[in-house]
């Protein structure tokens, strides 16, 4: 194929899916070590879980730039799919450091020797909680309910965008009103993770939680923000559509899915250090390694 005889969207077309496949590449790389070094399946089916969610947004946003022309519905039902398994991740994520401190995720038991501990609020969740409350079973479960409302509220708001798309009752302050309520129940469910990183930041350092959390972050952040600001840069007429055939809404479809086809292959190649497969190894060497990369 001469890619000089080629027109733009065939070049962007091109372009996405080599960077669909690039993503591919590195994370089946690191499914297939995990598999290798099965030792821990509890913790392992969460990394798992977490590592197929750059390629499921690639293959998910390719999929769209391939039928780019299709229907509002058809977009939101690709968006709903990213976005509840975004929900399924951070859940998992949360089970995950559970796991690394042992403690039950369905009883949250807090060990007597952390118990009481200082778990700091910042604002604006001091305006419902007090500034200082202390490390109990209460707290607990207080941390781990914002972070599962979340992977609650997600699917409910899709099911019912889908659903009013479908039958055409889907003005913009509808989707401006959905906008608000995730925007809002994702960045409680990061909070509560922030916090529950900071109160058991000692415990988890062996296992590196930070650039974990960071690869999640980091694509919940990029997807979900970038989508924000195509509406607004949509909204105020910044992007526009010169073709009578290609509406607005579908070139900002389009940018969307093309950055997150670029992006999925930087957080791939992030998911190589971050769920490193070394701490199941048992090859002393390379968890050396390992840690000298951290």
């Amino acid at each position: 194929m001469d890619i000089t005889t080629m027109n733009r969207g065939e070049i962007t077309l091109f372009g996405s899916a080599a960077c669909v496949m690039l993503t591919m590449h590195f994370t089946v790389q690191l499914l297939s070590q995990h598999l290798f070094y099965w030792k821990n399946p509890k913790e392992q089916k969460a990394i798992i879980i977490i590592i197929l969610m750059a390629p499921i947004y690639a293959v998910d946003s390719f999929v769209g730039l391939l039928d780019f022309r299709g229907n509002k519905a058809f977009f939101m039902f690709l968006d709903s799919i990213k976005e509840c398994y975004e929900a399924l991740v951070i859940a998992k994520f949360l089970a995950l450091m559970y796991s690394y401190l042992n403690i039950s995720i369905s009883k949250n038991i807090v060990p007597d020797e952390i118990k009481g501990r200082a778990i700091h609020h910042s604002f604006p969740m001091t305006l419902f909680q007090p500034h200082t409350v202390h490390l109990n079973q209460h707290t607990l479960k207080l941390l781990k309910y914002w972070t599962w409302q979340f992977v609650v509220i997600r699917p409910i708001c899709s099911m019912l965008m889908i659903t009013l798309q479908i039958l055409g009752m889907y003005p913009s302050w509808v989707s401006w009103t959905f906008t608000i309520i995730l925007n809002i129940s994702v960045s409680l469910a990061l909070y509560s993770l922030v916090v529950f990183y900071h109160v058991f930041a000692k415990e988890l350092e062996p296992h590196k939680p930070l650039s974990k959390f960071l690869c999640i972050k980091g694509i919940v952040f990029f997807c979900f923000w970038q989508g924000v600001v195509l509406d607004i840069l949509v909204a105020t007429g910044i992007i526009k559509s010169h073709h009578f055939w290609l509406d607005v809404e579908h070139i900002q479809e389009a940018l969307q899915n093309v950055l997150v086809c670029l992006e999925m292959v930087v957080f791939s190649v992030l998911q190589q250090y971050a769920f490193h497969f070394a701490p199941y190894s048992g090859d002393v060497e390379t968890k050396m390694k390992y840690k000298k990369k951290e």
